[in-house]
C-alpha cells in the first residue's frame, strides 16, 4: 500500500511539474537557507577554534588591574619576577616574557617604513613555530646580551630591502628615544590560509620584526604585564588561578586586585557569540518553511478539490477513509520531502562552494542534513494533514456527482 501510495504522488507531481515545484519552493529556500546559514556559523566557529589555537590557547597576559587607584612602582614587573615565576612553576610554563612591544620608523637607504616591533625571548619559536627561510633566529645570547638583531618575515624584507633574503642587512630606529642600527638575522615564513591572513596579515603597508625582549625594557628594566604559555598538561584553570594568586602575592595585592586576560577566554566568547548569532539567524530562515509549509497546504487543498471523482470513485470501489487519508498525506510528505532534498543539494553545494573559493575547509554536519530532511516531511505531513483529512471524510455519492 505504501508504496503505491508513493507510485500515485510521484505521478500526481509529474503530471503538474511547474505547479508542484512552484509549491516546493518555500521549501527549497527554507532548507537551503538553514543549511547553508549552519554550516557557514560552524565553519566560522572551526576557523575561529583553529585561529587561537594557532595563536595559543594556553596563552595569557597578567598585570595589576586598571581599575587600582593606589598604584605603585612595585605593581611594575622586573626581570627578577619574571625569573621567580619561571623558577616557582618549573615546567608548567612552557614560555614567558614581558609582553613588550613599540612601534617605530625603520629607515634602511632612502627606503622608511613604519615598523611594529614585538619582544620575545629566543624560546618564542617554541610556542609559535614559523619556518626559517633564511639565516636563523633569535638564540639566548641575542637576548642575554641585548643585541640589537633581528628577525623579520619576508613581506616585511621584501618591504623595506627589496629583497627576501635580508640576512645581513641593516636598518636604522628609534626605540624609546635611542637611535640604533639593527641587524637582519634572519627571515621566516608562516603559512597562512586566506582567514588567518586576513585576521591576522596586518596592514600590506607597515612591517613587524622580532627583538630581544630585554631590549624593550632597557633602560629601567620594567614592565607592566607578564606574558605566559602554560604547558599543555597542566589543568589551564587551576594553573592561572595559581599564577594569580602567586603573582599577587609577591606584588602585595589581593587576588581581585589581578586583571588577566586569557586566549581561551577569548575563544569561548568568540564561539558563543558564533553559537549564538548562527542559531538566530537559522532560526529567522526557517520561518521560510511555515511560509512553505502554508503554499504545500494551499496546493493540495487545491489538489483535493481537482481529484473530488477521483476520490469518489476510489471509495465506491472500496477504499477505506483511511486510505484516502495516508494517500493524500504521502503525497504531501513527498512534495515536502523533495523540495527538503533540492534544498539539502543547493545548500551543501552553496557552502562548499565557498570554501572552495576561499580555500578552507567547510563543516557540514550530517545530523543538520537529517534533521533537515526530516523537518521538511514533517511539514508537508503537518500542512497535509487538514486537506487529507478533508479529502478522506468527502462523501462518496457527492464526490461521484462532482463536475
Amino acid at each position: 500500500m505504501l508504496f503505491e501510495n508513493m507510485s500515485m504522488a510521484f505521478s500526481a507531481i509529474r503530471v503538474n511539474k511547474m505547479r508542484s515545484f512552484l509549491t516546493m519552493l518555500g521549501i527549497i529556500i527554507g532548507i537551503g537557507s538553514v543549511i547553508s546559514i549552519v554550516s557557514i556559523g560552524d565553519t566560522m566557529r572551526n576557523l575561529f577554534a583553529d585561529l587561537y589555537k594557532d595563536v595559543g590557547v594556553t596563552q595569557a597576559y597578567l598585570c595589576v588591574g586598571y581599575w587600582i587607584d593606589d598604584r605603585r612602582m612595585s605593581d611594575y614587573f622586573t626581570l627578577d619576577d619574571l625569573e621567580r615565576v619561571k623558577e616557582v612553576f618549573g615546567d608548567s610554563i612552557t614560555y614567558i616574557d614581558s609582553a613588550a612591544s613599540t612601534g617605530a620608523e625603520a629607515i634602511h637607504q632612502k627606503t622608511s617604513v613604519n615598523f611594529d616591533f614585538t619582544g620575545i625571548d629566543y624560546n618564542y619559536i617554541d610556542v609559535q613555530p614559523v619556518d626559517m627561510v633564511y639565516g636563523r633566529y633569535l638564540n639566548e645570547g641575542d637576548v642575554l646580551g641585548r643585541k640589537k638583531n633581528v628577525v623579520m618575515d619576508v613581506d616585511s624584507a621584501m618591504l623595506l630591502f627589496g629583497t627576501e633574503n635580508a640576512v645581513g642587512q641593516t636598518f636604522r630606529t628609534d626605540l624609546y628615544g635611542n637611535v640604533d642600527e639593527f641587524t637582519v638575522v634572519g627571515v621566516y615564513k608562516k603559512e597562512m590560509n586566506a582567514f588567518q591572513a586576513l585576521m591576522m596579515g596586518g596592514r600590506s603597508d607597515r612591517g613587524s620584526a622580532f627583538v630581544p625582549y630585554t631590549l624593550l625594557t632597557w633602560p629601567n628594566d620594567y614592565f607592566y604585564y607578564l606574558h605566559v604559555f602554560a604547558s599543555e598538561e597542566v589543568n589551564l584553570s587551576e594553573f592561572l588561578d595559581q599564577l594569580k594568586a602567586y603573582v599577587a602575592n609577591i606584588k602585595g595585592r589581593n587576588p581581585e586586585d589581578m586583571y588577566m586576560e586569557t586566549a581561551m577566554e577569548q575563544m569561548n566568547s568568540v564561539d558563543s557569540v558564533m553559537g549564538g548569532l548562527s542559531a538566530a539567524v537559522g532560526g529567522i530562515a526557517a520561518i521560510s518553511l511555515l511560509v512553505g509549509g502554508i503554499g504545500i497546504m494551499n496546493i493540495m487543498l487545491v489538489s483535493v478539490t481537482e481529484r473530488t471523482r477521483e476520490i469518489g470513485i476510489r471509495k465506491s470501489l472500496g477504499a477505506k477513509t483511511r486510505d484516502i487519508l495516508i494517500q493524500f498525506l504521502t503525497e504531501s510528505a513527498i512534495l515536502s520531502a523533495c523540495g527538503g532534498i533540492i534544498g539539502i543539494i543547493i545548500g551543501v553545494g552553496l557552502v562548499s562552494g565557498i570554501g572552495i573559493a576561499f580555500g578552507i575547509g567547510v563543516v557540514i554536519r550530517p545530523q543538520v542534513v537529517v534533521l533537515a530532511v526530516s523537518f521538511s516531511a514533517a511539514v508537508g505531513v503537518f500542512f497535509g494533514l487538514y486537506p487529507a483529512s478533508k479529502a478522506a471524510k468527502a462523501d462518496p455519492i457527492d464526490a461521484l456527482r462532482y463536475e
